[in-house]
């Protein structure tokens, strides 16, 4: 086998939790994580030279500091070869979206490079490799819906959710280290909390004061969930009459997925 396609997806969080603050500087966390249908498509083939080449339209891919890079060179010393890889990707899941597009990547690149290379690295092992590279990874590692502790890392598998699912994504990127930042800022403030099944949402909504007045406006606050920590917020819809009521509203500037839950993630082909 020299070469490996697969599609990467990605997720939402049907709900998050920031529970504490660990010693380490990351936060411990309670999230229900649900694959959808909306995908990058990576594709992996050998390279005899022994370097890692990323080919992409997007600039920030084609330089070493990115996900995809750094789940490569981890796999480097578990070889018995020289061989290297060219991996294209083509993006569709936004940048800062919430959406786990960066992280859904590293694990195609892992779970792919470990049978394109012949490593037979285990999967547990891949998951511990996945925990040093992003808090998403392990997830999309693992390749299930799931219940994620800690960091995002120790995970139970869920059922699938049977709605459709519409997600929104506004032109702005949102940094997650950012929102972190800003949530621990608003701990003490009791009156900046707002009710969600997100514990970011207050953070999100004051520090987005635009999309905040189109939420609340179009009477969208009991309807829209968020997405990790932004930017993507996502309703659940029945039929195509109650969307079109919904989408006509959407700023034109916005991205929209019309997408469906999954069950297991396309990763999970790669054995």
């Amino acid at each position: 086998m020299n070469e490996i396609v697969t599609r990467s997806p990605a997720k939402i969080n049907l709900s998050l939790s920031i529970l504490d603050k660990r010693d380490d500087g990351y936060h411990n966390l309670k999230t229900h994580f649900q694959l959808v249908d909306i995908y990058d498509h990576l594709k992996f083939k050998s390279d005899k030279k022994g370097k890692i080449r990323i080919k992409s339209k997007e600039i920030y891919l084609n330089n070493e500091d990115n996900t995809i890079y750094n789940a490569a060179k981890q796999l480097l010393d578990y070889r018995d070869d020289n061989n290297g890889v060219e991996i294209e990707v083509k993006k569709n899941i936004p940048l800062g979206s919430g959406l786990g597009g960066a992280s859904s990547n590293a694990a195609s690149t892992l779970i792919a490079l470990n049978k394109l290379w012949g490593l037979n690295l285990e999967k547990d092992k891949l998951m511990e490799i996945a925990s040093s590279i992003g808090a998403d990874v392990p997830f999309f590692v693992f390749g299930k819906n799931a219940i994620g502790k800690g960091t995002g890392d120790k995970l139970n598998e869920t059922d699938m959710i049977t709605k459709n699912i519409l997600v929104v994504t506004p032109n702005i990127h949102s940094s997650t280290k950012k929102m972190f930042n800003l949530f621990e800022k608003s701990r003490n403030n009791k009156k900046s909390i707002l009710e969600n099944q997100n514990s970011f949402w207050s953070v999100y909504l004051n520090h987005n004061p635009s999309i905040k007045e189109f939420i609340f406006s179009n009477g969208f606050d009991n309807k829209i969930n968020l997405s990790g920590s932004g930017s993507s917020l996502y309703f659940y819809y029945e039929d195509d009459s109650e969307i079109d009521k919904i989408v006509n509203k959407i700023p034109r500037n916005w991205r929209l997925f019309f997408c469906k839950p999954l069950q297991y993630s396309p990763i999970c082909n790669i054995n």
